[in-house]
């Protein structure tokens, strides 16, 4: 049994559902894709293929296994506690392992499902306030903007945040939510989260906590790696520098392929972000150009028609260390993102370093 907007579908009547979704919404519907997302899920195959998002790079197809989703399902239902009759938000493209894990807690734990095309603000039409929601940063971000979309998400019992970082300043506008708020570690090779750490309460940390399932060591490189059996069948060794501590928690410090290398010295593009975030007015994301002395030489992709006065930037680059200052800003409209909001540093830097070139 599958529960849809609180519309209970038998084996017999998910085979309809593509063509009905098609007729009351469009072929091209989220609904439609739901529908055909639960007639593959249903079906006969082993294997389901997702993508990867395609933050540093193209994006990749994967097969994985059935039941190692539904094994990724439990443990989240189990640490959250969800129950039958629940409700579940679904407002992720269904392209992406974080859209399909939705779906499939739905259907393993027996929620209701509540379908919404992936968009900025997600609860801006919803009616029922659902009892667990998986969001990215940006839509938290946007729903937060909006009074009467941010008390529908205080009242969500169960929020968990992935695909992004979350900043400060987002963090310390969720730290008074009155439910369970999470950001969560995962990806598309490890189907959906392994870890979370509260955002909120007395329990609130920056530390993650992995499922009991989970073994984490340390690469060589100080990158974290994963042996999680029940979710994947490889040891998987990731690009995530992170540190762990005596209890097994961790902690992420930045992406291996996120460091500039400036002349001899090594500066992790997450931890400059951090310090200027709360400096500049404006998103925007730091990157590199090559420079002829320095090898690489580092720089600020703003979104932003105008930029503060020289003035400000000055004051704002002086609480860096010298090597991490960026020594040119390029503007853009609209900042590059992947599919599923990620920052999408490929086409950042590939944008920076053709504007360089022109200068």
């Amino acid at each position: 049994m599958m529960t849809i907007n609180g519309q209970n579908y038998t084996a017999a009547e998910r085979a309809s559902l593509p063509a009905v979704f098609r007729r009351c919404y469009g072929e091209d519907s989220f609904e439609a894709e739901l529908a055909n997302f639960l007639n593959e899920w249903y079906g006969p195959g082993d294997l389901l293929s997702v993508h990867t998002s395609g933050s540093t790079g193209t994006p990749k197809e994967l097969w994985v296994e059935k039941r190692r989703m539904v094994n990724s399902a439990r443990l989240t239902i189990a640490f959250l506690g969800l129950r039958r009759g629940d409700s579940a938000l679904l407002c992720m493209p269904l392209r992406y392992i974080a859209g399909k894990m939705v779906v499939v807690r739905a259907a393993v734990a027996g929620l209701n499902l509540l379908p919404v095309t992936p968009c900025g603000h997600p609860l801006a039409r919803l009616e029922e306030v659902p009892t667990f929601a998986a969001l990215i940063p940006m839509q938290v971000y946007n729903t937060l903007q909006v009074p009467a979309e941010a008390e529908k998400l205080r009242q969500v019992r169960h929020l968990i945040i992935g695909g992004g970082a979350i900043d400060t300043a987002l963090a310390e506008q969720l730290a008074t939510f009155p439910n369970h708020v999470w950001s969560t570690y995962g990806m598309t090779e490890t189907l959906s989260h392994i870890a979370l750490r509260r955002l909120n309460g007395p329990e609130a940390s920056e530390w993650y906590t992995p499922f009991d399932t989970v073994r984490l060591r340390l690469s060589a490189e100080g990158t974290l790696v994963i042996e999680a059996p029940a979710v994947s069948p490889e040891t998987l060794v990731t690009n995530d520098l992170a540190e762990l501590d005596h209890q097994g928690r961790f902690r992420i410090l930045g992406r291996k392929d996120n460091t500039i290398n400036t002349g001899g010295v090594k500066v992790q593009i997450e931890q400059v972000e951090a310090l200027l975030r709360p400096l500049l007015p404006f998103p925007f994301l730091v990157t590199s150009v090559p420079d002829p002395k320095f090898g690489e030489r580092i720089v600020l992709l703003a979104e932003t028609d105008t930029l503060p006065s020289d003035g400000q930037l000055t004051t704002a680059f002086a609480q860096l260390p010298p090597y991490w200052r960026p020594r040119q800003v390029f503007l853009t409209g609209q900042l590059p993102l992947t599919e599923t909001g990620k920052p999408d540093r490929a086409t950042a830097k590939a944008y920076c370093r053709a504007a360089s070139s022109t200068c």
